[in-house]
């Protein structure tokens, strides 16, 4: 089942496009043996914990991630399935903007969804034969597009069989080819390791790098290490069990507040996967069976849990026990002398299915003094994610990292028995909110000097280097300039007033930005929902909805910045902004539910868009009889967003004859809507103190007949 990455560079391209088929359908069909675990179609629509799906969204997600990202990077121009690219789309990470209403969806067959997979391993096959190719792979190349969709069913093979773990036994069955491990030896008694810092450690991936790389694995970081000391081995199972029958779950002095709420709202009193038995002890959960507890296998544990087990052993010892750094981990695995892949041995880690579907004894796998740096499980850090310097969200998947750079993210390390792919890439950086399970579990370090990574604060600008999100900040929050009203204020007062003879009930904002006009929408508006497509975005309007404050960079002049707060008390909509859902979604490929709507206000989206034609043909179904809708944008189509072949105007065609983006629009739209009103509106977005675009957008307003 061991499975090797494909590198980016080479120089025989059918060789390559051969790595490239093999890697991926090995990833489509450990992908669908991990299902294979489930004990019939039906289980496929339950749910193995209440923040999650059921389990054939996660079925239908990964193939439909394929056919969107291909489609955003104009790889292709086709849809295979319209309804499950949005229906399995988005919802995995507990985001606010994740929609996990369960009423608002019909759930397809297992068979149909089957066969929906089929079709795209069909297409994706093609595309690996077809596609032009040029050595090495780079980031702009189609070909990357397709790695980036193995590398993210890859993550899902592993956060699927967690979910699996969780999912009562009576719905699982055993797959042949996931065979736990059966060796259970006597605790080893765990020991500290001095470690030398050895000076300033550097982290962070070239751009080229000869293997596939998430966005924020690349840029610098240096930090000056000193001396610490780490655990021998990872925490077991017997070194733990004494932490829970210490009353280490009740006792509040070793949680901080975030822990204090996991374990009121969870209830728990014990690691997840252990399972307590008639006899007043626990067994273990593993992808199929439970056997009894091995207390030699490492726990496995959230975050939070790790932190409170740190803090009950410095009570107890008197030292101050903490996880470590993601730097510290990384002189371990220096120290450890494991050779990244494609020379990476996984004969010796417990990683990669190479050897069981289940942890090992934890004193197995050595690397010189320690065990376990790699593989087995993987280990928490103290250290909430970020971007290095010189971080650049992948335009084809501006939210893989960004919305976790919220201080409640934590990085994991190391891997664990089931990763694969980039997971065992030393460059690899993966994070989960602290109160997640994974197949993780945790080494303690002696030698930080604080606590403070164990409960970071959530950072006061989100994307503090992140241009264009600062940017939409000022545009939306920020001060106006050259006398010129602000744009997102201006848009809403406008719709308001165009809807005063029709009801004002419920509204829609799609390519919302960051919030502020579907916050004004609320002060006449009962109900608001609002979407765009860019997480980024998104997690700006919910900062400011449920912190009530943002907090951006305004460029003075080159590298010079001030930081500004804007608070939502300062606003007119402060009291009213829990009438705003905020959604991510496509605006050309919306879900069903988004209907029923008197006011549809796309705001300088038309243009953004990669098929324009395909949101306005439908556009009408999801607005009331005499519902208005407008539409803003400056016309300023460019080939990057948009293929011209699909351009509504800015055009001239073979004959020499203009055509103009409104006339467009009169003809896609007038068989269901009358033009009411046109007019321009101009806007200012700031770029520096003496650097300013002058922009002036075309609003068209159009009743629905």
């Amino acid at each position: 089942m061991r499975h090797t990455p494909v590198t980016l560079t080479g120089s025989d391209i059918q060789k390559k496009r051969a790595e490239i088929r093999t890697y991926f359908l090995q990833t489509y069909s450990l992908y669908e043996k991990i299902f294979a675990l489930l004990k019939e179609d039906s289980v496929f629509y339950r749910q193995s914990e209440p923040t999650r799906h059921p389990m054939i969204f996660y079925f239908g997600h990964t193939a439909t991630f394929f056919i969107n990202k291909l489609i955003l990077a104009k790889v292709i121009t086709q849809r295979i399935n319209p309804e499950y690219e949005s229906l399995f789309a988005i919802g995995v990470d507990e985001m606010v903007w994740d929609d996990m209403e369960e009423s608002r969806y019909r759930w397809p067959e297992v068979a149909d969804v089957r066969q929906y997979r089929e079709a795209v391993k069909q297409h994706i096959l093609y595309l690996i034969e077809t596609l032009p190719m040029t050595l090495p792979i780079t980031q702009e190349s189609s070909f990357w597009v397709i790695l980036m969709g193995i590398e993210h069913e890859r993550i899902h093979i592993e956060t699927s069989s967690v979910l699996h773990r969780q999912m009562p036994l009576a719905f699982i069955k055993s797959v042949k080819a996931f065979v736990p491990c059966t060796d259970d030896p006597k605790i080893p008694e765990n020991s500290l390791v001095p470690i030398e810092g050895g000076g300033e450690i550097t982290l962070g991936k070239p751009l080229d790098h000869p293997l596939y790389g998430w966005d924020n694995e690349y840029g610098t970081y240096s930090e000056k290490l000193p001396d610490f000391a780490a655990s021998r081995y990872l925490v077991s199972n017997g070194e733990y069990l004494p932490f829970v029958q210490d009353g280490g779950y009740q006792n509040k002095i070793y949680w901080d507040e975030e822990g204090e709420s996991f374990l009121q709202e969870r209830e728990v009193t014990h690691p997840v996967f252990w399972v307590p038995d008639t006899a007043g002890g626990y067994r273990l959960r593993l992808l199929d069976r439970e056997i009894p507890l091995p207390l030699s296998w490492p726990v496995e544990v959230n975050a939070l849990e790790a932190m409170a087990f740190c803090r009950w052993k410095s009570a107890k010892e008197g030292q101050t026990y903490t996880l470590p750094s993601e730097a510290q981990w990384y002189r371990l695995r220096a120290l450890g002398g494991i050779r990244d892949v494609p020379d990476f041995d996984d004969t010796r880690a417990n990683i990669n299915f190479a050897h069981y579907a289940s942890p090992c004894p934890v004193n197995h796998f050595g690397f010189g003094q320690l065990y376990d740096i790699i593989g087995n499980v993987w280990q928490w850090t103290s250290t909430p994610i970020d971007g290095f310097a010189g971080f650049v969200p992948h335009p084809i998947y501006d939210d893989f990292s960004t919305p976790t750079f919220d201080g409640k993210h934590n990085l994991i390390k190391g891997g664990s028995f089931a990763s694969s792919g980039n997971e065992i890439m030393q460059h690899s950086r993966y994070a989960f909110r602290r109160h997640f399970y994974q197949h993780a579990g945790f080494r303690y370090v002696l030698g930080n000097e604080t606590e403070n990574h164990l409960s970071p604060s959530i950072p006061k600008s989100l994307y503090e280097g992140d241009t264009l999100v600062n940017q939409y900040c000022d545009f939306h929050y920020g001060e106006g300039y050259f006398g010129i009203e602000n744009f997102a204020q201006k848009v809403a007062m406008l719709a308001i007033f165009y809807t005063q003879e029709t009801e004002q009930r419920d509204a829609l904002e799609l390519g919302c930005a960051v919030g502020r006009g579907a916050f004004e929408l609320a002060n006449v508006f009962e109900q608001v929902t609002a979407i765009d497509f860019s997480a980024r975005f998104i997690q700006i309007a919910a900062q400011m909805q449920q912190q009530g404050a943002v907090t951006f960079q305004q460029t003075i002049e080159g590298e010079i910045t001030e930081t500004v707060t804007q608070k939502i008390e300062d606003f007119s909509f402060m009291h009213v902004r829990d009438r705003v859902a905020f959604w991510q979604g496509d605006a050309c490929n919306l879900k069903p539910h988004f209907k029923g709507y008197d006011l549809i206000l796309a705001t300088n989206l038309l243009d953004r868009l990669y098929d324009p034609k395909l949101f306005l043909q439908d556009i009408h179904t999801r607005l009331n009889t005499d519902g208005i809708l407008i539409l803003t944008s400056p016309y300023t189509w460019e080939e990057s967003s948009t293929d011209k072949a699909l351009w509504i105007g800015g055009y001239t065609d073979e004959s020499g004859q203009e055509h103009y983006t409104l006339d467009g629009l009169k003809t896609l739209l007038e068989p269901h809507f009358t033009l009411i009103d046109t007019q321009d509106i101009p806007f200012i977005l700031r770029e520096s103190a003496r650097k300013f675009q002058h922009t002036i957008s075309q609003m068209s307003v159009w009743k629905r007949r």
